[in-house]
């Protein structure tokens, strides 16, 4: 049985308009994916897809993951399997702290039903902040409230770190960050990096693969993988543009429909 993330021609819309038209992507365990392309070429619709939103709607295709096509698991059945989503935008929950959220969390992945004794979660969750050089004090905050960009992340790569995922999914983790923020959320995601692991990362810029050296990176253009290289591409791309892979690939611009009038 593989534990790698096997894409296979997955068509998904949103209130009857396409946006993955055929998309086929592996996420390998023990390698990082960086999936790149512009705003509304399908990037996060995917992530959100893959975790089971329910106002995405599958066409066709299938996801199989742990010897099992996803499509047809509940959203937290594909989480007990191992998959985990880092949100673009993480969501506060006022009156809930990191600790309690991160024990409820592991709790509900317990695939025999029995609950994780609170010494070792606590003992366990220690460990994970020490080795994120975290200060102790952030798991008593209530989850994400009044976090900067940077905190809210960090919450995320913790998460990561307690539930220990086989297959992660970051969608636009360098959304909204300054450089400092972005070295300490780098630095989290390299350090939990592991062979058993596969990470997807998404992202628009190249910035973020600076500090998360890729293995493979691949273009995303209208919904599909139109180009798949190493590390070297999403460094290519920085300096050439989208137009330039259109180009590469043989895709027209896309054409801005607009009404002209005369003056």
């Amino acid at each position: 049985m593989s534990n790698d993330l096997d894409i296979r021609n997955l068509h998904v819309s949103i209130e009857g308009k396409p946006i993955l038209k055929g998309l086929d992507l592996t996420v390998e365990q023990g390698r990082i994916h960086a999936l790149m392309g512009p705003n509304g070429s399908g990037k996060s619709t995917l992530a959100y897809t893959l975790m089971g939103h329910p106002a995405y709607d599958v066409d066709e295709g299938e996801v199989w993951f742990q010897g099992e096509n996803i499509l047809e698991l509940a959203p937290d059945d594909r989480s007990k399997l191992g998959l985990f989503l880092a949100f673009q935008y993480p969501v506060t929950i006022p009156g809930v702290s990191v600790a309690n959220f991160l024990r409820l969390a592991m709790n509900a992945r317990q695939t025999d039903g029995k609950k994780i004794a609170i010494p070792a979660f606590r003992k366990l969750m220690l460990d994970k902040m020490k080795l994120l050089d975290m200060d102790p004090s952030f798991a008593g905050r209530y989850l994400n409230e009044g976090f900067s960009g940077g905190e809210k992340k960090r919450a995320e790569i913790l998460q990561m770190a307690v539930l220990n995922p086989t297959i992660a999914i970051l969608d636009e983790t360098d959304s909204g960050l300054d450089i400092d923020a972005l070295k300490i959320v780098a630095n989290g995601v390299n350090t939990l990096m592991n062979p058993d692991m596969g990470i997807l990362v998404i992202t628009h810029y190249q910035r973020l693969l600076n500090y998360i050296k890729p293995d493979v990176t691949h273009v995303m253009l209208d919904g599909r993988i139109v180009m798949t290289g190493g590390p070297e591409l999403a460094e290519e791309l920085e300096a050439q543009g989208y137009d330039w892979v259109r180009q590469q690939v043989g895709l027209a611009e896309p054409v801005i429909d607009v009404e002209l009038v005369e003056e």
